[in-house]
């Protein structure tokens, strides 16, 4: 069925034009790997996978549920022929108003006659849906009475889902809503014009300066956040403007120093006139605007660490676009001979201002050696130079989620068919749950977020490796998790928060191995360890006597609940 959900839609399309005063060009076309046709280079998977009926924010069905395929696996013949035969052409009315995002499939797998299995969103099932994200479209509202149209194949062992289209209520087609990639064209009936249009349309060619530039869903979903960005903006500028006042966010030098040029002065170009650049050394995974923000903010030497040639072309692009020199920016990994020795001098008599580390990975863990990399980064500031994020603070609470003990642990035998696997299949259990939309888990908070861990990469005598938190129980019932999540400080008044609704990063969670019985007012006590990046968390239960409230008002987040 063809949907709308928001969630989906900000993972794999940019929707935005204008990053914090950054411009996205037109000529650059941002995609999702879900997206790539099926003559792209590298063979990926043509969808992505998800839980709909955990999908955060929910989703509207805008069409019927309808086949798309099927498949006989008896039949040898059948299968062999599933490589060479052409699209099949599949149309289905729309039955609502909405913003057309993704087509979701699953699958009815017939045992026999009389046993089936289905892996819909609406059936209680271990199985997540197939979803291909819907890009390219001019205008995504559909009404009812549109026609959706798509092309179904599976020539390279992928089911794959192109050509989509929409044509309008009164069976005309909206040339502008056409998003496909493949020769073979539709067309509906025999209408003639129609067909030609449509074969117009298929044999026109992209404009020549056009960048395709594929980025993950959480990059994409990362250039979607708009308080990450802003929140850099500001701290960028505020520890700038603490090194120079008098240069940095002044409006009226900008063009000037940029063009290495003084101004108010009968002088220019001169060496004495050229203040020094700040050097902005950004060593964040992945896709990152953040270098070309920074060169926005004055006299600023930016330096981006992207590996792929095609986001060092789109960067490149960007900068053009925000009237920003390209040959300003600089590619770090062009200038060392190691990818392992990122962290180092930008010249041998400089030090940076700024250096950008990744401290949480999107899964929602703490990345690896991040500590290590904020010792050797401390050593490269300069005097009043800053590391982001200067401090993060680890939140955590605990709840009760029947879902994430039968997701982490095969539970007795009943489930198995009286099968006693349990003891060898749980040996491999993992102890975290990684990529969780907390918002959306099924759960039943019996506490109040607490603070668990402090990890401050400016001033490291403040870290501890071991910490007792006390946890007041504000709900009776069974501590089964502790999901976690994070703030961080970019300095003491900006924070990003990576459980918030624009937040690119998911949650994680410790199961607990034996559930915990607790009463309202109650305390437990969480024993926190942390030790070269990784995070334990065990418990004790811990009488107390005095009264409890419910839960209710979480100055950590109000997010989840």
């Amino acid at each position: 069925m063809a949907v709308e959900c928001a969630e989906i839609r900000r993972h794999h399309r940019v929707g935005v034009k204008d990053v914090a005063g950054i411009c996205l060009p037109t000529n650059v076309k941002f995609q999702s790997p879900a997206c790539s046709s099926v003559d792209a280079e590298e063979t990926i998977e043509p969808y992505t996978t998800e839980k709909m009926s955990r999908v955060p924010g929910g989703y509207l069905a805008l069409t019927e549920c309808f086949e798309i395929m099927t498949v006989d696996f008896n039949n040898l013949q059948e299968l062999k022929s599933l490589a060479t035969r052409k699209p099949d052409k599949i149309s289905t009315p729309a039955i609502k108003e909405g913003v057309l995002d993704a087509v979701v499939v699953w699958f009815v797998l017939q045992l026999d006659e009389e046993h089936s299995l289905s892996t819909s969103p609406s059936e209680e099932t271990c199985w997540e849906q197939a979803v291909y994200p819907v890009q390219d479209l001019a205008d995504y509202w559909i009404k009812p009475g549109d026609q959706v149209m798509m092309e179904v194949s599976c020539q390279d062992c992928y089911l794959r889902i192109q050509g989509i289209s929409v044509f309008n209520s009164e069976h005309e087609m909206d040339v502008g809503k056409s998003f496909t990639k493949n020769e073979d064209l539709l067309c509906v009936g025999n209408e003639a014009e129609l067909c030609s249009a449509l074969a117009n349309l298929q044999t026109s060619k992209p404009d020549a300066g056009e960048q395709t530039c594929v980025l993950e869903s959480t990059e994409i979903a990362l250039l979607n956040n708009a308080p990450y960005h802003e929140g850099f903006k500001m701290a960028m500028r505020k520890v700038l403007s603490s090194l120079t006042p008098e240069k940095v966010g002044q409006a009226m030098d900008a063009q000037c120093q940029r063009k290495g040029m003084s101004c108010g002065s009968g002088q220019s170009g001169s060496e004495q006139s050229v203040p020094e650049p700040f050097y902005v050394l950004d060593v964040s995974e992945g896709f990152s605007i953040l270098p070309v923000m920074a060169g926005m903010l004055g006299q600023v030497r930016p330096y981006s660490s992207v590996e792929k040639e095609q986001h060092r072309t789109a960067l490149d692009l960007i900068s053009d676009a925000s009237h920003f020199p390209r040959e300003t920016l600089e590619f770090w990994l062009r200038h060392v001979e190691d990818e392992s020795a990122v962290l180092q001098r930008p010249k041998s008599d400089k030090l940076w201002s700024i250096i950008i580390l990744d401290v949480i990975e999107p899964s929602g863990l703490i990345q690896q050696e991040i500590m290590e990399k904020a010792a050797i980064s401390r050593c490269l500031l300069q005097s009043g130079g800053k590391i982001f994020p200067q401090y993060v603070l680890m939140f955590g609470l605990l709840v009760e989620s029947q879902t994430l003990v039968e997701e982490s642990a095969v539970q007795g035998t009943e489930r198995t068919l009286g099968l006693n696997i349990a003891p060898f299949i749980n040996q491999f259990q993992v102890p975290i749950r990684v990529f969780l939309d907390l918002s959306s888990l099924p759960c039943v908070p019996l506490s109040e977020p607490v603070e668990l861990l402090r990890l401050d990469l400016m001033t490291p005598y403040l870290n501890t490796a071991n910490r007792e938190v006390k946890v007041r129980i504000c709900k009776s019932g069974q501590v089964t998790a502790i999901p976690f999540w994070y703030h961080l400080y970019l300095d003491d008044e900006i924070r990003l928060d990576t459980s918030s609704e624009a937040s690119h990063w998911k949650q994680a969670a410790v199961v607990l191995d034996n559930p915990i019985q607790v009463e309202m007012g109650d305390e437990l006590v969480l024993n926190v360890q942390h030790h070269k990046s990784n995070v334990s968390i065990t418990s004790e239960a811990m009488k107390s006597s005095f009264p409890m409230k419910k839960c209710g008002n979480r100055a950590a987040s109000s997010q989840f609940f």
